[in-house]
């Protein structure tokens, strides 16, 4: 018997010993759908948790909804299995599911980083390749500005490789709401600190723009002094932020995420299938770090906030 042949059947015999992993254990071979998750932060238990409340209000049954953690998911599991929808938690996740030909729809997941999964994979934004996107709308994000800093006129923006191509969408959008910008262009991280305190000499207010090459565990908490020193609010993206020294944030809560991602997938389980392009997220919270607006002189209210955005917007 050739080497050629026993490498073949020892493949195979892989395959197969997987698929009867599958079947013997009952795992996804029978779900309408699955949740795959990328970690197991409060912030992606709490979406996944809301997700399931959702889906069984919805008629789902519990024994149609199945969990997997990106650890223990296996690609070879998605060829046999007869789930209708795929629901991955996060970048880790939704990187494993696109190199599948699964119905998928990613949240809890920036749009820099579904692009950049979308230009590594054959995949394209589709009614069965979706995401609902992290991140706030910039108009939605220069509505809070407007309205809790009425005198800013000058946004301040640091763009890094991941952001710089929404630099053109954010210019239109501050023209369109009365803003200037002050931005510079992060092309070197060892001249991070420089390029801030350029851009904070012409700026009101900093408008902290999800990157991961700017912002990211070892430049927040420098680059956050360096903004408080200056007394330049920061408009952030995240809560966390927010705890850390950002004056404000506007973002969505793990509730929001969960309960807009099970409308998707109630559509798409009913056989009408996903929105063709990604979507952003239908609802927000606003967080304000009180002892940061006290030391600005600032008087700032998170729930009215948070109501003239959505007036704004025509919400209810």
């Amino acid at each position: 018997m050739s080497f050629l042949r026993i490498s073949r059947r020892y493949a195979l015999s892989l395959v197969l010993g997987q698929l009867s992993t599958l079947t013997l254990s009952g795992t996804l071979l029978v779900k309408k759908l699955v949740i795959v998750s990328s970690d197991s932060t409060a912030a992606f238990k709490e979406t996944e948790q809301k997700l399931i409340s959702e889906l069984k209000a919805g008629g789902v049954s519990a024994q149609d909804i199945g969990m997997s953690s990106v650890a223990s998911f296996s690609p070879i599991s998605v060829a046999v299995e007869s789930t209708t929808l795929y629901i991955t938690l996060g970048v880790k996740a939704t990187e494993a599911l696109a190199k599948t030909n699964a119905n998928v729809l990613s949240v809890l997941i920036p749009r820099s980083s579904f692009e950049r999964i979308l230009s590594r994979t054959e995949r394209k934004p589709s009614r069965s390749f979706s995401a609902i996107y992290l991140d706030q709308s910039l108009s939605r994000q220069l509505a809070l500005i407007r309205l809790a800093l009425p005198q800013a006129k000058r946004i301040g923006v640091l763009w890094g490789a991941d952001s710089w191509a929404k630099a053109p969408a954010l210019r239109t959008a501050a023209a369109a709401q009365g803003f200037m910008l002050a931005e510079a262009g992060l092309s070197d991280p060892q001249n991070m600190f420089a390029e801030l305190q350029q851009v904070l000499n012409d700026c009101d207010v900093f408008l902290a723009v999800a990157d991961p090459n700017v912002f990211n565990s070892n430049t927040i908490q420098n680059l956050l002094l360096t903004t408080f020193r200056a007394r330049v609010p920061v408009v952030a993206f995240s809560p966390a932020y927010v705890q850390a020294g950002a004056l404000l944030a506007l973002h969505a809560s793990p509730q929001h995420i969960g309960a807009q991602a099970a409308a998707v997938a109630l559509q798409a389980l009913s056989g009408k299938g996903m929105p063709e392009h990604p979507l952003e997220s239908n609802d927000f919270e606003v967080s304000i770090n009180a002892h940061v607006a006290r030391s600005l002189n600032l008087s700032l209210d998170a729930k009215a906030l948070r109501a003239e955005v959505r007036r704004w917007e025509g919400l209810p």
